[in-house]
C-alpha cells in the first residue's frame, strides 16, 4: 500500500526550515517535496521515494566531528535535506534545530541555512530540487574565509 505525505497526514502550516520527523507527514505548499514523499510498504519492509521524473541533484554531505557548513542561500533550487546520522545541527532562516535520523528538512530557494556538527562525524542526504549550479551560493558566514 502506497502513502503519501499528503493523503495521510494532518494540515499543518508552512514553515521554511520545516523539520519533519520521518513518521510526521504534512499537505503544506505545492512544491515542498516533504509534502510528496510517497512511502511504499513491500513484504520485504518498504520504501521512500523522494523524487519522480523531476531535475533534481543528490548529494551526501559529511560534517566532520565539530565542523559547519557556511551559513549561505541559493536562488535558484529548493533543498532537502534528509539526516542520516545523529549530531546534526540545522539552522534555516536564524532557527536552529537538532533533528534525528531520517527526519528531513525543507529548504526554499533564498532561504538562509546551515548544516554544523553536534561533535560526531555527521552526514545528510541532500536533494536539490531546481536547476543545480555549485556557483549559485552566496556566503554569508563562512568559518573558511571563503566569499
Amino acid at each position: 500500500m502506497a502513502t503519501t505525505g499528503a493523503a495521510t497526514g494532518a494540515q499543518q502550516p508552512y514553515s521554511p526550515g520545516r523539520t519533519e520527523e520521518p513518521t510526521a507527514t504534512t499537505g503544506a505548499r505545492p512544491d515542498d517535496p516533504i509534502g510528496r514523499i510517497v512511502r511504499d510498504e513491500r513484504p520485504w519492509g518498504a520504501f521512500e521515494r523522494y523524487t519522480l521524473n523531476e531535475p533534481c541533484t543528490v548529494k551526501v554531505l559529511t560534517v566532520e566531528p565539530g565542523g559547519t557548513l557556511s551559513l549561505q542561500r541559493h536562488a535558484h533550487r529548493d533543498e532537502m535535506w534528509v539526516v542520516l546520522d545523529d549530531g546534526a545541527v540545522v539552522e534555516v532562516d536564524g532557527r536552529r534545530s537538532e533533528p534525528g535520523v531520517d527526519a528531513r528538512v525543507f529548504i526554499p530557494a533564498g532561504s538562509t541555512h546551515r548544516l554544523s556538527s553536534a561533535g560526531p562525524r555527521v552526514r545528510v542526504l541532500e536533494i536539490a530540487f531546481g536547476h543545480f549550479d555549485e556557483d549559485d551560493i552566496e556566503r554569508l558566514d563562512d568559518a573558511y574565509g571563503r566569499d
